[in-house]
């Protein structure tokens, strides 16, 4: 159950660390705080998802992060099975 509620927040933190990543530089107290301990979770695993799965270009100028996507899969296969 402590397993199940702990991934539930970890794809509620990729979700909202996704979408501030434009923005990290105008995040102040705990807020700042909170993006930079997901921060240090997330970018390690990441970077190691990158190196297997490159951006896809899916416009001009335009691609997404893979790595992301791998992770957030990761995250509900996890769910699936505890």
């Amino acid at each position: 159950m402590i397993i199940n509620i702990f991934v539930n927040i970890l794809i509620i933190a990729l979700f909202l660390y996704s979408k501030l990543i434009p923005y990290k530089a105008q995040l102040t107290g705990k807020y700042q705080s909170s993006y930079i301990f997901f921060e240090r979770l997330f970018e390690p695993i990441l970077n190691l998802l990158r190196k297997i799965a490159k951006p896809t270009k899916v416009g001009n100028g335009l691609a997404v992060d893979i790595a992301q996507i791998i992770l957030l899969i990761l995250f509900l296969v996890i769910l699936k099975f505890i």
